[in-house]
């Protein structure tokens, strides 16, 4: 997953779905509307449609999915793929967004406006819970279950939303540490790593601590493999923790010591892999689909790829990305939906997913496939690290907490916050992101 983007606030909106309001406040709300010739009351998660995970079987007609621009073709090829297999539908692939974030934009647009424009949608994995707490997406329990055996519990878990699955995962992501071989050693640990990368002016480590989303990601690969949390189980805010002040300090004293350039604060993806092919630096941390492009450069022999270290005494532990197929609730085709994710999410497809898009398959058995291997040789450390991952807070205020994380990190690693300031700073915000849904 493109992580070059700020996370976007939830819009300014009254929340749909807000069990505490009551039964008599939905009819109160009902009757206004509909004495002020409104209509009928927006639809909420609870009351949402379930898709049949029968009803592919006899699909027809069309089918249009809509997300953002596709750099690497993975869209368009599965739509064309599943066109030429299926025969009784056909499907494209219609670019809403050149980024994540515009793409996003124009996927609530056409939510809220009930367009049918659209009958699947590409969505990011931190998307879930916003989009089905507002009652734009069709009910997929029932195929996610069907679906079940053929993907990795991990990537289902971010499909889900108040105990059912609003989506199927498509491909899925976790980070991986890129290393020169004649640098550095294989890290074992994040302590290791910061080690090694300080002994010498060319084993710098490279990653994405620009204040944005990829810099809440890597914060919590490292928060996650020490013990520590954002929210528990229950929802309570937890970020206030003995964890979060020794990874912010760890991240701060790696900058200070040299083991991470200070470059790393202006650093997304694109800009720590181009770093990192320079031939200056030991260790990067970025996504599976690197390795592709690093083969195309005079470092092609030169690098591992390992998956994330753990924690001096935890556990590894990565945070998962990767985009889901959810269907809009206005969708004129819900039968020709089902059958397009019936057909991406095959052990078949899934493989190509791998061996011609350099992506993270959703299905555990493509990783050990030999046609996968020769032309993914890292899938072993990939599926670790995919196995291991665990999804960001899952809440429908996520934009927002993420928001708090990567705004108070980047305030500690870039001198102009205390630790203990940003702490109190994120779990105050954090907090009062929460109460406003």
């Amino acid at each position: 997953m493109d992580l070059n983007r700020p996370a976007l606030p939830l819009q300014n909106k009254a929340p749909r779905n807000r069990k505490a309001l009551g039964a008599a406040t939905a009819i109160a709300a009902a009757l206004l509307l509909s004495a002020c010739g409104g209509g009928a009351a927006p639809q909420s998660a609870e009351q949402a449609a379930a898709a049949d995970p029968a009803s592919g079987a006899d699909a027809s007609g069309a089918v249009n999915i809509c997300g953002v621009k596709d750099a690497s073709g993975i869209y368009k090829g599965t739509a064309e793929a599943f066109t030429k297999a299926n025969g009784k539908v056909t499907a494209k692939y219609t670019e809403i967004g050149a980024t994540t974030d515009e793409a996003r934009t124009q996927i609530v647009q056409r939510l809220e406006g009930k367009s049918t424009e659209c009958d699947l949608f590409l969505t990011d994995v931190i998307w879930t819970s916003e989009f089905a707490s507002q009652g734009w997406l069709l009910d997929q329990t029932k195929l996610v279950e069907a679906n079940k055996d053929r993907l990795i519990p991990s990537t289902v878990e971010t499909t889900k939303y108040e105990d059912k699955y609003w989506a199927s995962p498509f491909f899925t992501n976790a980070g991986l540490i890129y290393y020169q071989k004649d640098k550095v050693a294989k890290p074992e640990s994040w302590q290791q790593l910061y080690a090694e990368a300080a002994k010498a002016p060319g084993n710098g480590y490279v990653y994405q601590g620009k204040q944005y989303e990829g810099l809440t990601v890597n914060f919590l690969e490292m928060l996650y493999s020490a013990g520590g949390e954002v929210l528990n189980d229950q929802g309570d805010v937890k970020i206030d923790s003995k964890e979060t002040r020794d990874v912010l300090n760890f991240m701060s004293d790696g900058l200070k010591n040299g083991s991470a350039d200070r470059a790393v604060l202006t650093y997304n993806e694109d800009p720590a892999r181009l770093a990192y092919e320079s031939g200056d630096f030991g260790y990067q941390r970025n996504w599976p689909h690197v390795y592709r492009l690093l083969n195309a450069t005079p470092l092609a022999s030169s690098f591992g790829v390992a998956p994330l270290p753990a924690w001096e005494g935890g556990k590894a532990s990565g945070v998962l990305g990767g985009w889901n197929l959810a269907i809009s609730a206005h969708s004129t085709n819900q039968a020709g939906a089902v059958a397009f994710i019936d057909f991406a999410t095959t052990p078949d497809w899934q493989k190509h997913v791998a061996m011609d898009y350099s992506q993270a398959p959703v299905n555990e058995a493509a990783y050990s496939d030999p046609a996968v291997l020769q032309k993914m040789p890292f899938a072993t450390e990939l599926l670790a690290s995919v196995k291991g991952a665990k999804p960001r807070p899952i809440s429908p205020v996520y934009p927002r907490i993420s928001q708090a994380i990567y705004k108070n990190v980047y305030a500690v690693l870039s001198g102009t916050a205390t630790t203990e300031e940003a702490v109190q700073k994120m779990a105050e915000e954090i907090t009062a992101a929460k109460a406003s849904f």
